[in-house]
C-alpha cells in the first residue's frame, strides 16, 4: 500500500475542497484531495447556476471545470475515486486510509458534503432506479410527457420542480405545510409555471409500483385524509444529511450530526477544519462552500506555521 505524506489533506474534491485546495497550496503548504468520486461534487450535476457572482448563467459541471483548473494550476495533489476505509481525526499525524492508500496529515480538512435526506418510506428503497430519483438533472430526461411529484418546499425542491417541467406533462409538488420555504423570486416562477401543481399540507406515506412507480400515497397533515397521486416518478427533496459516516464520535456535532465550527472553520479537534455542507452554517450554496474552503485552508496553514515554530 502506497503512503502519503501531506501538509494538509482535504477529505471531499466539491467547491470547498477544491477552494481549500487552492488556497492551501497557495500557502505554501503540500496539499491534496481525496475524493471518494471524481472532482466536483454535486454542483457537477447541476444544470445551470444562475446565483454564483461573476457568471449571470454557468453548467454547474462547467463551472466545477474551473475550480479544478485553479486547483491545478497550483498544484493541488488530487486523489479521486478512493474507497474510503477509515479516518483517525485523533492521531498525530492524521490518517486517511483507503483501499489504495494511506494518507498521513498534519491537518485535515473536512469537506465530504451532504445528500438528500430519504423519505424513509415504505417504496421508496425499493424504488430507487425505478421511479424514485434525488437528482432531476440526471434522470429528468427519462420522465418525458409523464407525471413525476417532487416533495419539499425549499429552493431545491422547487427548481427542481420547474426543471421536470420541460420533460414531463405534469410535477405535483407535495410540501407539508401551505407555503413554499423557496426565495421568493423562485416561487413566483413556480406560481407561473402552469405544469406544476401544488399539493399543500401534504406527506408522503408510502410509494407503490411493480415493475416501476405508478402511485404516491400522501396524507393531509391537518384532515390526516390519505389519497393517492398517480405519477410515474417521486423526486424527494426535504433536506440534507451530512456525510459523516467515517467522523462521526471524533469531533462535536449537532443533533443532525453537522459538524460544529468557529468562524475560522476550526473543529472541537485541533488540526481539523470542516467546510461547506458538512459544517453546521445557515445557508448552503456553491459561494458559501467556496468561501468557507478559504477560511479554513488559511487557517489551517496558519496551524501549520505554528507547529513548524514549535518544532524549530
Amino acid at each position: 500500500m502506497e503512503i502519503y505524506n501531506f501538509d494538509t489533506v482535504i477529505l471531499g474534491g466539491g467547491p470547498a475542497g477544491l477552494s481549500a485546495g487552492i488556497y492551501a497550496s497557495r500557502g505554501a503548504v503540500s496539499t491534496a484531495i481525496v475524493d471518494i468520486n471524481m472532482m466536483g461534487g454535486q454542483p457537477s450535476n447541476y444544470l445551470e447556476l444562475e446565483n454564483y457572482p461573476g457568471f449571470s448563467l454557468v453548467g454547474g459541471y462547467d463551472l466545477m471545470e474551473k475550480f479544478e483548473e485553479h486547483a491545478d494550476k497550483f498544484g493541488v495533489n488530487k486523489f479521486p475515486m478512493q474507497e474510503i476505509e477509515s479516518v483517525d481525526l485523533l492521531s498525530n499525524p492524521k490518517v486517511i486510509k483507503t483501499k489504495e492508500a494511506e494518507f498521513r496529515a498534519k491537518t485535515v480538512i473536512l469537506a465530504m458534503g451532504a445528500q438528500p435526506m430519504k423519505l424513509g418510506v415504505p417504496g421508496e428503497k425499493e424504488f430507487v432506479g425505478r421511479g424514485v430519483s434525488y437528482c432531476a438533472v440526471c434522470d429528468g430526461a427519462f420522465y418525458r410527457d409523464k407525471i413525476v411529484a417532487v416533495v419539499g418546499g425549499g429552493n431545491a425542491a422547487v427548481e427542481e420542480a420547474m426543471y421536470l417541467t420541460k420533460f414531463a406533462s405534469k410535477v405535483y409538488l407535495v410540501h407539508r405545510r401551505d407555503e413554499l420555504r423557496a426565495d421568493k423570486i423562485v416561487q413566483e416562477r413556480a406560481f407561473k409555471n402552469d405544469k406544476i401543481e401544488f399539493v399543500w399540507n401534504s406527506v408522503v406515506k408510502e410509494i407503490q409500483g411493480d415493475e416501476l412507480v405508478h402511485t404516491c400515497v400522501i396524507e393531509n397533515t391537518k384532515s390526516g385524509e390519505i389519497s393517492k397521486l398517480v405519477v410515474d416518478g417521486v423526486f424527494p427533496y426535504i433536506g440534507m444529511t451530512p456525510n459523516v459516516e467515517f467522523v462521526n464520535g471524533q469531533i462535536q456535532q449537532d443533533k443532525g450530526g453537522f459538524i460544529i465550527t468557529d468562524e475560522t472553520m476550526k473543529t472541537s479537534q485541533d488540526g481539523v477544519f470542516a467546510i461547506g455542507d458538512i459544517r453546521t452554517t445557515p445557508l448552503r450554496q456553491v459561494i458559501t462552500a467556496a468561501s468557507d474552503g478559504a477560511v479554513g485552508a488559511v487557517y489551517a496553514v496558519k496551524y501549520i506555521e505554528a507547529l513548524k515554530e514549535v518544532t524549530v
